[in-house]
Order: C-alpha cells, then structure tokens, then sequence
C-alpha cells in the first residue's frame, strides 16, 4: 500500500484482497491536494476488522445478468443493442439518429 499506514487500507485495496469493509466505520482518511479543486480524499479502513467478499450466489448471478440485459434493452424497437444504452439518449443509437443512419447507408446509383 503505498501511502496508507499499516494495517489500513482503501475499498478497492481491501477489494483486490477479497475483503470489504463490512460495516466498520471509517478509520482514517488520506488527503492529496489539488492545485484547482478540492483534495483528492481516500478513506482507510481497518484490515483486521475487514470481511470477506459474498460470494456470488444463482440467484444474484440470475438477477446480474436480468439487470445487464435491460440496461442493453432499447425501449423503442425493444431490440438488444449490444452495448448499454447512454442514459443520456435513453435509446440506442440507430432510434436517437434515424436520419443519419439512412444517409450514412451507401445509395445506389440508378442511371
């Protein structure tokens, strides 16, 4: 760890070690400054008191992957986009922009 005392560690460390906080209040906090905004905040946690990960069970697996599959879910021609839909399009990209996908489409001359 590499400014965190020992016995202290940040969520993604204690992550990467298969624990997680599990409820223990914050121990410490690390604060890096910033010269235009504020400090960059890391809050520590104790190791000893940290637990280990769930493990992933059927049915959180199940509702996992039923939840991705809306997220890729058009709601205008309920197709599976392949990608998350932006939130900010709130559809896929062919149903936000129908005019530019007909003019990108390569026209035949008839002549």
């Amino acid at each position: 760890m590499r400014l965190a005392p020992d016995g202290l560690a940040t969520r993604r460390q204690l992550r990467a070690r298969g624990l997680r906080p599990g409820g223990q209040p914050v121990a410490a906090q690390l604060e890096r400054p910033r010269r235009r905004r504020g400090p960059l905040v890391a809050y520590l946690y104790r190791l000893d008191l940290a637990k280990p990960v769930r493990p992933m069970t059927p049915g959180r697996a199940a509702a996992l992957a039923r939840a991705m599959a809306a997220r890729r879910t058009c709601p205008e021609c309920r197709r599976d986009a392949g990608y998350c839909i932006p939130p900010t399009l709130g559809m896929c990209v062919p149903c936000a922009y129908p005019d530019h996908q007909r003019s990108a489409s390569p026209q035949t001359a008839e002549e």
